[in-house]
């Protein structure tokens, strides 16, 4: 089952959760949901209007935790710490795995260099043991790490939360590949109607070159087996050039 299949009876979970409860209560909630080690997504979570409701009161630092999991990375949680409470182990982990998802967004070659400094790894060990044991193992991303490039090479990601303006960007890029396919569907359609009339125009000339060979080859035959009146001709002529070599031949006069 794929990533995203799985998170639906967690997302429902937490979303039911998130209704029953207000105000600061909220905060236990969200932890465990960005601590959740299957849980990858939280737009659910964010609409719930109960959540909605803490924007602007004293435990709206709250929701800005469960945005930061919908939308962020890891190094904007490093460049908001100041006002964000201390991530627990689990968050951090979590953080980081979804900073990987944003990275694959844009790029399916990750440079090794990159990755280090946007997961604050120190070594090329520890960010393979990363991506093999907490991003691949996990089932978010599949793809092979290339030691000789230093590069990690993304063949599947599971998709974040679209983030607020990014609906409008993937419509249009939506649109666009519609429109592409279109064209593509169009010239393969011709390409399929000039293959159809280049088959009938080679059948058609197949069936001219038998036929004129069948005409060829009765023509030759025609030539090379005599009538019945020219093979009676020659047997005839045959029979008097035999008759005439056994009548007696006259006196010799010397």
């Amino acid at each position: 089952m794929d990533i995203e299949e799985k998170q639906a009876e967690f997302i429902d979970h937490f979303v039911n959760q998130a209704s029953a409860q207000t105000g600061a209560v909220l905060g236990s909630v969200i932890l465990e949901a960005t601590s959740h080690p299957s849980l990858f997504a939280f737009s659910e979570i964010l609409a719930v209007p109960t959540v909605a409701e803490l924007e602007g009161t004293e435990n709206s630092v709250h929701l800005e935790v469960l945005r930061l999991f919908a939308h962020g990375t890891w190094s904007d949680y490093k460049s908001n710490s100041g006002s964000l409470p201390q991530l627990v182990p689990d968050q951090v982990l979590k953080l980081k795995q979804l900073t990987v998802l944003t990275l694959a967004e844009t790029n399916k070659v990750l440079p090794y260099d990159q990755l280090m400094l946007e997961l604050d790894v120190t070594n090329v060990r520890e960010l393979e043991d990363f991506l093999i044991n907490e991003c691949m193992y996990a089932g978010i991303v599949r793809g092979k790490l290339d030691q000789l490039r230093r590069c990690f090479e993304i063949q599947f990601a599971a998709g974040r939360d679209l983030r607020p303006g990014q609906l409008g960007s993937m419509i249009e890029t939506l649109s666009n590949w519609l429109g592409t396919s279109d064209n593509l569907l169009i010239s393969i359609q011709e390409k399929i109607k000039w293959a159809d009339a280049m088959s009938e125009l080679d059948k058609k000339h197949r069936k001219e070159v038998e036929d004129r060979v069948e005409e060829v080859k009765k023509s030759i035959s025609a030539k090379k087996l005599p009538t019945k009146t020219e093979a009676d001709q020659r047997g005839d002529g045959i029979q008097d050039r035999e008759d005439r070599e056994q009548q007696p031949m006259g006196p010799v006069f010397s």
